[in-house]
C-alpha cells in the first residue's frame, strides 16, 4: 500500500501550524509536544505529508479493530447520513435498535439491554451510577494498574498516575491489588498462588471496608493501558463468587478488550464469567464515530422499570455512530475478524513476540491474547528492574523514547507506555503486516538492549 496523495510538506506544515495555534491536546504539556500531521490512512497503515508510511501497532488508541477506512463502514455512515443524520435519544430508531440488538446478541449471559454513550468513560460513569442506585450502597472498588476513563467518576476509579491530578480522595472509591504474577504484590511464584492470594486480599479488603457499603467491583477483564495482564485461571470466577456472596455488582470494563481484540467477541468469554454490567466503546464501530455503552443484566434493568434512570446524553445512540456499529459487527461476522484475531495471536504475533524475547535482553516478559499483547522492557531480566522508573518523564524516560524513535524510523508506530510497548494492531491485520511489524520491533529492541546491564 502506498499513500494516496503525493507528498506535500507545505500542506503538512500548514496543518501543524494550525494545530499548534488552536488545538489543546489531551494528557500533554502543550509547549512540549510535536504532533505528527497525518495526511491519510487505510487498513493498518497511515502516512504523513512527507510521504512517510507507518504500520500502526496502536490501532489508533486500540480502537480501529477493522482498520482505517473500511469501505463498508464508510458506506454505511454515508447512507445513514443521507437517510437521517441525527435524532434525539428518546425516540425509537431502526438503526439504534439494530445496533443494540447486535451488541446484546454477542454479550455474555443476559446482558440484553444497552444504554448508549459517546465513549468508554461515559460508559463507566453510568455503570457506576447504575450499580450505586441498584444496591443503595456508596463505594466502588477498583484495581491499581487500571484505566477507566477521564470523566469525574471514571478518573477516580482509574489506578494509574493519570488519576493523581484529579483524585479527590472522597469519591467513594476503594482500591485493591489485582493479580500480576510478573510483579506480584503477593510474593507468589505460580499462577495458582497469585490467584489464591489475590482473591484472599480482595476478600480481606471487602471485610475491612464493610461488605454492605460496597456497590460494585469494576475490573478491566484484561487490563489495557496498564499492561495487558491476562488474569490467571480462576481469578475472575472467584471475583464473581465473592460478588454474589456479598450482593456486590460485578462490572467488567471491556472498552479496550471487547469486540474481537482478544480473539473473542468479549474477553469475558475466555473465562466463562458473566458480569452484571459490561462497558464497551472503541471497537464497537472501529472508532469511526464516537460510541460507547453499558450492557445491562435483567436484574439491574428491572430496577428502573418503574423508577426513572437519572442519566442520559444528548447524543446517546447517535444514528451515524449506530450505523457504523451495525456495519462493523456485520463486517466482523462476514470477514471472520474475531476468528482471524485469535489465529494471528496464536500462530503469528504471540510466537513472534516470544521469539524476540528470547533474543533481546531488554524483554522481560511477553503476555497477551489475540491482537492484544505487551512486552515488559527491563534493564535486567534477573532482577526484573524496569527499563525506566514508574511514571518516568524527561531524561529518566530516555531509554523508552529511544526505543520509540527507532520503531518510527523503521516504519512502525508503537504503543509505548511506561516501560512497556504494546503490540495492538487491527484485528484484521494480515500475517505479512504482523511480520513487518515484528521486524521493526526487532530493530527497535536492539536500541532498548543498549540500556540493559
Amino acid at each position: 500500500m502506498t499513500p494516496h496523495v503525493e507528498p506535500d510538506p507545505q500542506a503538512g506544515a500548514a496543518v501543524k501550524a494550525a494545530d499548534r495555534a488552536h488545538v489543546f491536546h489531551s494528557w500533554s504539556a502543550q509547549g512540549l509536544i510535536d504532533p505528527l500531521a497525518v495526511a491519510g490512512a487505510e487498513g493498518s497503515y497511515f502516512w504523513d505529508y512527507d510521504g512517510n508510511r507507518y504500520l500502526d501497532f496502536t490501532s489508533g488508541l486500540v480502537y480501529t479493530n477493522v482498520g482505517y477506512q473500511h469501505p463498508k463502514i464508510v458506506a454505511a455512515i454515508q447512507e445513514q447520513a443521507a437517510k437521517l443524520t441525527t435524532f434525539a435519544p428518546a425516540f425509537a430508531l431502526d438503526v439504534r435498535s439494530e445496533a443494540a440488538r447486535l451488541i446484546a446478541e454477542r454479550t455474555p449471559g443476559d446482558l440484553d439491554k444497552i444504554f448508549f454513550t459517546n465513549g468508554g468513560a461515559e460508559a463507566v460513569e453510568n455503570a457506576a451510577r447504575m450499580a450505586r442506585l441498584h444496591t443503595g450502597r456508596p463505594k466502588i472498588m477498583s484495581a491499581y494498574r487500571s484505566y477507566h476513563g477521564a470523566t469525574s467518576t471514571a478518573i477516580n476509579l482509574t489506578g494509574d498516575p493519570r488519576r493523581w491530578a484529579s483524585d479527590t480522595g472522597s469519591a467513594g472509591v476503594v482500591r485493591f491489588w489485582a493479580p500480576f504474577l510478573y510483579r506480584s504484590p503477593f510474593y507468589a511464584t505460580t499462577e495458582a498462588q497469585e490467584c489464591e492470594r489475590a482473591l484472599a486480599h480482595l476478600e480481606d479488603t471487602i471485610a475491612f471496608e464493610g461488605p454492605a457499603t460496597i456497590a460494585a467491583i469494576i475490573l478491566e477483564t484484561v487490563p489495557g493501558t496498564a499492561g495487558i495482564m491476562t488474569p490467571p485461571p480462576g481469578y475472575l470466577a472467584g471475583v464473581r463468587e465473592i460478588c454474589d456472596r456479598y450482593g456486590i455488582v460485578l462490572v467488567l470494563d471491556e472498552v479496550m478488550a471487547g469486540f474481537g481484540r482478544t480473539g473473542r467477541w468479549f474477553a469475558a468469554d475466555h473465562f466463562g464469567v458473566v458480569p452484571d454490567l459490561l462497558t464497551f466503546a472503541k471497537g464497537v464501530n472501529s472508532g469511526y464515530v464516537p460510541l460507547g455503552g453499558v450492557a445491562i443484566s435483567a436484574e439491574i434493568a428491572a430496577t428502573f422499570d418503574k423508577r426513572p434512570y437519572p442519566g442520559g446524553l444528548t447524543y446517546s445512540g447517535h444514528p451515524l455512530a449506530c450505523a457504523a456499529a451495525v456495519a462493523t459487527i456485520e463486517v466482523m461476522e462476514d470477514e471472520k475478524v474475531v476468528e482471524h484475531a485469535a489465529h494471528i495471536g496464536e500462530a503469528v504475533l504471540g510466537p513472534g513476540l516470544r521469539e524476540l524475547a528470547e533474543r533481546h535482553p531488554s524483554v522481560g516478559e511477553v503476555r497477551g491474547l489475540g491482537v492484544f499483547w505487551a512486552l515488559e522492557l527491563v534493564k535486567d531480566k534477573e532482577t526484573r528492574e524496569p527499563l525506566v522508573p514508574y511514571n518516568a518523564a524527561g531524561e529518566a524516560n530516555a531509554p523508552m523514547a529511544a526505543f520509540g524513535a527507532a520503531a518510527k524510523k523503521n516504519g512502525l508506530w508503537p504503543f509505548v507506555n511506561m516501560n512497556r510497548t504494546h503490540a495492538v494492531p487491527a484485528c484484521n491485520v494480515s500475517e505479512a503486516e504482523v511480520k513487518e511489524g515484528l521486524a521493526a520491533l526487532d530493530a527497535a529492541l536492539s536500541v532498548a538492549d543498549e540500556y540493559t546491564v
